[in-house]
């Protein structure tokens, strides 16, 4: 009986899968009635914080949403690909959180730290005078991402915790910010 039903599950979530892809919204909320609630479990396994997890459900309705009509049953069954996303999802906020997981002793750069400032740091460059031109150049808040990149050793995720910004914030002022220092010391 249990079988059955498993498959009377996937049939329906399939089918829900199918009239996404046609942009039926009722569709999603079949699939989200009938999912959500073990989507949940599987990304508390993953991630084993309630916030994150219900981020990366959220996140996977979104994909399956703006995805569905990439699913293909001849690969594999509607369930696999939903859960397939919410577990790539869920890895995808595990990378990104074991970098972050600073928000418990979160401190602005503001306030006191036992670390030198980026700042500071800069300031001490004056064997490196074109680097430190070069540094100067850089808008301030990106130039501190760079020193605390490369000076203190800190991880994009951390970074961005340090800062207050989103991931890809950080991650995009240091890409562009190495980008114009190998310019200007070319």
């Amino acid at each position: 009986m249990l079988v059955a039903a498993k498959i009377g599950s996937d049939e329906a979530v399939a089918d829900a899968v199918r009239r996404c892809a046609t942009g039926d919204k009722s569709a999603l909320r079949v699939i989200y009635d009938r999912e959500a609630p073990g989507m949940i479990g599987v990304a508390m396994r993953i991630l084993h914080r309630r916030d994150l997890a219900e981020e990366a459900v959220h996140d996977a309705f979104m994909r399956i949403w703006q995805h569905a009509r990439t699913f293909d049953p001849a690969r594999g069954g509607a369930r696999t690909w939903i859960y397939s996303i919410l577990r790539h999802r869920a890895l995808n906020i595990l990378r990104g959180e074991a970098r972050t997981d600073l928000v418990d002793d979160f401190e602005p750069l503001d306030m006191a730290s036992d670390e030198e400032s980026p700042e500071a740091i800069v300031s001490r460059l004056s064997d490196a005078k074109s680097l430190k031109r070069c540094l100067d150049l850089l808008e301030p808040v990106r130039r501190n991402a760079i020193v605390l990149a490369y000076v203190n050793g800190l991880t994009h995720g951390e970074i961005a915790g340090k800062l207050g910004v989103p991931l890809g914030t950080a991650k995009a002022w240091i890409r562009r910010s190495l980008l114009a220092l190998r310019e200007c010391l070319a």
